[in-house]
């Protein structure tokens, strides 16, 4: 059954519940050891003779104790009282980032910063041997500070050399009651197929969060889990969704992650989160050579100008000289005075001169 309010739990007491999902019950709690609030993660006792579900459950206690990052919350323990077996997590406040959609996009900075901090966080879970297979907006908590934590590796899997035996057995359907392990929207091609898996699926996944932040919908969607699925494996995404400011290296990395081949998608997190760390790179390359290019022009204009009024004073020079004074019978060459007015931004060099 589940915990009550002011229920201990071994160290722990039981405020209130957080939520609950197919991996298992989450519950606000406090450490009466170290006086600080947690989240308890609660396998349900009617599980607790379901080997599979232990499985996994033993499964994400030790991703999480692998990861040590800014950007994924944090495990504190494992436990087990009676029947119940229970993690204690980070309590990580604030909304999670489907919350805020619900509420509409984000601004297309707002929603560049975020998903640079998933690909950051993501990017440290494949570093450490772990796809987390169930990236989605609603694990993903965005906090007041402005940092963001990748949480729920309730179906994260080990990456190795018996990754893809486990692939066979515990891909997109569950052994019991038919359940999709993982949510449609979010699952890749080969995912929603049950074929062997690898990091590049949440790296599909990532691609669909990024899209829906910048449009507050889904990349694919469907009103049954057959069209949900037919558009995952067939459909492009509505890219004219995308709002007009989105910067063109960014809706770039979408198309790569959200390629339907894994071969021909991006291959790893830490791509995205560099793409995204340079978003200001492309403009700044691109103004560069044309500012290069306007201090030639301005140059070279100048150099024409003073070039033409030395011709124009030679030859004034010339014309004045054609003619002498019967005094002295010397030519008489009039003063030649020019004056090339140059832009405030020109710079001219002139051996170790420099005129600016």
């Amino acid at each position: 059954m589940p915990l009550t309010e002011g229920q201990p739990l071994s160290f722990y007491e039981i405020l209130g519940p957080l939520g609950a999902g197919a991996m298992g019950e989450v519950y606000r709690a406090k450490d009466t050891r170290l006086d600080r609030e947690v989240a308890i993660k609660v396998l349900p006792e009617h599980l607790a003779d379901d080997e599979e579900r232990l499985r996994r459950f033993e499964r994400e206690a030790k991703a999480l104790a692998t990861l040590n990052h800014p950007n994924v919350a944090q495990i504190f323990g494992v436990d087990q009282v009676d029947d119940t077996f229970f993690l204690v997590l980070e309590l990580v406040p604030g909304e999670t980032l489907d919350d805020r959609l619900r509420r509409g996009a984000l601004p297309v900075a707002e929603a560049v910063e975020v998903c640079r901090q998933l690909a950051e966080g993501l990017e440290a879970a494949h570093e450490a041997g772990v796809i987390h297979r169930d990236l989605k907006p609603a694990n993903v908590r965005l906090t007041p500070a402005g940092r963001v934590k990748v949480l729920d590796f309730g179906l994260a899997k080990p990456t190795g050399p018996s990754a893809e035996e486990e692939s066979r057995a515990d891909s997109v359907l569950s052994t019991e009651e038919g359940r999709l392990l993982g949510t449609p929207t979010y699952m890749a091609p080969e995912q929603a197929r049950g074929r062997p898996i690898d990091r590049r699926v949440d790296v599909w996944a990532f691609g669909c969060v990024l899209f829906e932040c910048l449009t507050a919908e889904r990349a694919f969607g469907g009103e049954t889990l057959s069209d949900v699925l037919a558009a995952v494996l067939q459909d492009e995404p509505d890219w004219t969704r995308l709002p007009s400011g989105t910067p063109g290296h960014v809706r770039a990395l979408i198309e790569r992650c959200l390629q339907k081949d894994p071969r021909l998608r991006l291959r790893d997190a830490g791509d995205a989160w560099l793409e995204l760390t340079r978003a200001d790179a492309p403009e700044a390359t691109a103004a560069a050579p044309e500012a290069s290019a306007s201090r030639q022009t301005i140059v070279a204009a100048a150099a024409g100008w003073i070039v033409a009024a030395g011709a124009l004073a030679y030859s004034m020079w010339n014309l004045a000289g054609t003619g002498a004074e019967p005094a002295t019978g010397e030519a008489k060459a009039p003063s030649v005075h020019a004056r090339v007015l140059l832009p405030p931004t020109a710079e001219l060099a002139f051996g170790a001169a420099q005129l600016g």
